[in-house]
């Protein structure tokens, strides 16, 4: 890592560690008595550890000239690793919370073993460690192919990468010892919010930069959609999360909105997170990994770029229908409610583009379990858009909302279609960056593509089946006019989907175990690894088809 910067990049590493470690001193000195404290420590700790790790190859020489020919795709690998270890933590706390609501005393005498503590927990490990690593990695990787340039500096990426893998330490951490803004999607505290602004806007111009060297013309479609993602994210990251501190020498903040409009604030937020985040970021490294590893064109460029705006524009009014039955305007209501189904358009053209991208390549689907998981991504991106469509209409709506049914339409796009196309495009790179012919283990891609399907299947069905049941039983009532079952009649009837749901997760992770052990061994297998020189490459097949116009 160190080896790869120049003399100037390992002394602004150097600056910037030790003001990080400053930081965390401050905090720490500051926080004694608060979980402020506590993040100090963190903080410093990270501070201290990187700047060992860059005085260690300090005085290692530096890159050679003919670098800046070659690819750089350390963050990359990095990134794939890391994202792998957030994978199986993340996976790991999900079944045991799911474990917890089937049995109730399988927790510890402590705060921090709560549900309610586990659960962001769990969240935050998946959505944002597993996925946010994964698509800064890939979207590395896919950038500097696509535009046949190198990253504009080495640091930066670096930057980027451990800087947000610091944020996902702040937020989990601090879910443990009791530090949150209580939002609907539990956020950390104001400093680590500052933190992650920092982080983005450098990961931007790391995009900006890139394709202003650029040597391909032509913008491929992957890199509109993570550039969607970066700065979308931002701007909603930035709006949702404005507070102001009750202290700087305490975690404590208030938001700055209140009542109906924060509600709608989260909610624009939330549904724009699920929209730019894990949509829009995945879908970039759909149109990339899933033609390169068929082999074959996307079937029409134009449909994702139609796609892409369609996307880009309805998402944004579509979460107020969240908020149906609330104190929120009726018309906010209907407005988020017809842009959600009008969304089914554009996702639907994303869905099929990928499917009949595989026409005259289905035989590979058969024989590759690697694209199977990127055909299945599809499938499920498809079902679950159109589920999402489905549940924002108002009296649908007031069945499946607040239900278990809910919890199955988010873990059908968060495992059916995120996880599902992250384990493919890693299937896919693994090999490319670590110059092997294939995977390690082609039977083990296989295990975990069974397993995952299983778990995925297993775990959907059971709280389609249990939210719906829910629904029903809640709006039943007897002939007095009175409620039939009491909410823990209902309770007692979700047992045995909670069971699934749990024996669900359970494969899920076992499938995520295998896929970390094969990628392991792919990589220590992998020998005297050779970058890839920029001039040596074509422009890759699809972007070369884009530049037409097809």
């Amino acid at each position: 890592m160190v080896s790869q910067l120049t003399l100037g990049e390992r002394q602004g590493a150097l600056c910037i560690l030790l003001l990080l470690a400053a930081c965390g001193l401050l905090m720490l000195g500051a926080g004694q008595n608060d979980p402020l404290g506590v993040h100090g420590g963190i903080v410093m700790l990270f501070g201290v550890l990187l700047i060992f790790v860059v005085i260690s190859g300090y005085f290692a020489p530096e890159p050679g000239t003919d670098a800046a020919g070659r690819y750089y795709d350390d963050p990359s690998k990095v990134g794939i690793v890391l994202a792998m270890l957030w994978a199986v933590a993340g996976f790991f706390i999900g079944d045991w919370v799911a474990w917890l609501l089937v049995y109730p005393e399988m927790t510890f005498d402590a705060a921090w073993s709560s549900f309610g503590r586990l659960r962001p927990v769990h969240t935050t490990s998946v959505i944002f460690g597993f996925g946010g690593n994964a698509l800064i990695a890939t979207s590395f990787h896919v950038l500097q192919r696509t535009t046949r340039a190198r990253l504009p500096d080495q640091l930066s990426p670096w930057f980027v990468l451990l800087g947000y893998n610091l944020f996902c330490l702040l937020a989990v951490s601090g879910y443990l010892i009791g530090i949150t803004q209580s939002k609907e999607y539990a956020e950390p505290e104001w400093y680590a919010d500052i933190w992650l602004v920092v982080v983005w806007v450098v990961y931007f111009l790391i995009y900006m930069r890139t394709l202003a060297r650029r040597k391909e013309p032509h913008i491929y479609v992957a890199n509109w959609y993570y550039m969607a993602f970066i700065l979308v994210v931002a701007i909603l990251h930035i709006v949702n999360n404005l507070a102001i501190p009750v202290s700087f020498a305490g975690a404590k903040s208030y938001s700055l909105f209140a009542g109906v409009q924060d509600a709608m604030t989260q909610w624009w937020y939330g549904h724009n997170a699920v929209a730019f985040f894990l949509t829009a970021g995945f879908l970039g490294m759909m149109y990339y990994y899933l033609p390169k590893r068929a082999d074959r064109p996307i079937f029409s460029y134009r449909l994702s770029i139609i796609s892409f705006w369609g996307i880009t524009f309805m998402y944004m009014w579509a979460g107020s229908h969240h908020l149906h039955y609330t104190a929120l305007p009726q018309w906010v209501q209907t407005l988020g409610m017809t842009f959600s189904v009008m969304l089914l358009v554009p996702s639907w053209a994303s869905a099929g583009n990928a499917l009949m991208t595989l026409n005259g390549a289905w035989h590979k689907v058969r024989d590759d379990a690697t694209l199977r998981f990127m055909m299945m991504a599809a499938i499920f991106y498809g079902i679950s858009t159109f589920e999402g469509s489905f549940m924002a209409i108002r009296p649908v709506n007031s069945l499946s909302h607040y239900t278990d049914w809910t919890i199955g339409h988010v873990h059908a796009g968060a495992m059916g279609w995120v996880a599902l196309i992250t384990f493919g495009s890693f299937y896919a790179v693994v090999p490319w960056l670590w110059k092997r012919e294939a995977m390690y283990s082609a039977r083990l891609v296989e295990v975990h593509f069974w397993f995952a399907l299983a778990g995925t299947l297993v775990y959907v069905f059971a709280m389609w089946n249990s939210g719906i049941t829910q629904g029903l039983m809640w709006r039943t009532y007897s002939e007095g006019g009175t409620l039939t079952y009491s909410f823990i009649d209902s309770l007692v009837a979700m047992h045995p989907y909670y069971f699934a749901r749990a024996v669900g997760g359970l494969l899920f992770l076992i499938g995520a175990l295998v896929g970390g052990y094969n990628i392991w061994m792919t990589i220590r297998t992998a020998e005297g690894v050779k970058p890839e020189v920029l001039a040596d490459l074509p422009a890759p097949a699809a972007a070369r088809q884009a530049s037409t116009g097809r």
